[in-house]
C-alpha cells in the first residue's frame, strides 16, 4: 500500500479557490485510479503547525542534553511533540500533493511553517563529508498552485518565489520526482477564467492517474 499526503494551504474551499478546486479534482481522480492507496488530507489551516520558536529550540536543547520529556515545560513538550508527530507522518508518506495559492510572490506562511517543521537533520536530510544528502529518495511530489498573473514566462517570471521554493526543498530532501500544475492568469484575464480552470482541471485529471 502507498501512503499519500494531500497537504493544502488555503483558508478557502474548493468553490472559492481555483487551486483548491484543481487540487480536489486531482485528489478525487487519484482515489479512483489508486483505490488501494491510503490518502490523508492535512489541512494546514485546520491543523496545529508549531513555528520554530524559543520553546522549540529550548526543548530540543534539553532533549539533546539527555533530559526527559518531564523536564520540559508544558509549552516545550507540546510543541516538540507535535513537531515529532508531523515529521513522522511526513516520513511515512510515499507521495506528497501540495496545494497552495501564490500570495505576494510566495506561498502562505503556514506552508513555510510546515516545511520548517519537517526539515529535520537526520530525518529528511543528513550532513555528510561530501555535502548535504536528502533522505527521501524514491518519493514523489506535485505542487498545485494558482497565480492571478502570468509568472511562468515574461517580465513577471523572476518574481515567482513560492513554486521555486517548493522545488528547491523537494530537491533538498532528495525527492525523486517533482511535478506541478500551475493555474495562472485568471486575474489578469478574467474573461478567460473558465477556460483557464478547465485546462487545469483536465491536466489534474490526467496527471493524477499516473502520479
Amino acid at each position: 500500500m502507498t501512503n499519500v499526503l494531500y497537504i493544502t494551504a488555503h483558508p478557502l474551499s474548493e468553490t472559492e479557490s481555483l487551486s483548491m478546486a484543481v487540487g480536489r479534482e486531482f485528489f478525487d481522480t487519484y482515489k479512483r485510479s489508486h483505490p488501494e492507496d491510503e490518502i490523508v488530507h492535512l489541512d494546514l489551516y485546520q491543523s496545529d503547525i508549531p513555528f520554530l520558536d524559543r520553546d522549540v529550540f529550548d526543548g530540543w536543547e534539553k532533549l539533546r542534553s539527555e533530559a526527559s520529556l518531564t523536564d520540559l515545560t508544558t509549552a516545550e513538550r507540546l510543541k516538540v511533540g507535535r513537531l515529532a508527530e508531523l515529521g513522522g507522518q511526513f516520513l511515512l508518506a510515499d507521495k506528497y500533493i501540495f496545494v497552495t495559492p501564490m500570495w505576494n510572490f510566495s506561498i502562505p506562511a503556514i506552508m513555510k511553517a510546515y516545511i520548517d517543521a519537517v526539515t529535520v537533520s537526520g530525518k529528511t536530510f543528513i550532513y555528510t563529508k561530501d555535502g548535504i544528502q536528502g533522505m527521501l529518495a524514491g518519493k514523489k511530489a506535485i505542487h498545485i498552485q494558482s497565480r492571478g498573473d502570468i509568472y511562468s514566462e515574461g517580465p513577471e517570471e523572476p518574481r515567482e518565489l513560492g513554486h521555486r521554493y517548493m522545488e528547491v526543498m523537494m530537491e533538498f530532501f532528495g525527492v525523486a520526482s517533482f511535478e506541478s500544475i500551475i493555474i495562472e492568469g485568471q486575474m489578469k484575464y478574467p474573461e478567460r477564467t473558465e477556460q483557464i480552470k478547465a485546462k487545469a482541471m483536465a491536466e489534474a485529471h490526467e496527471k493524477a492517474q499516473t502520479f
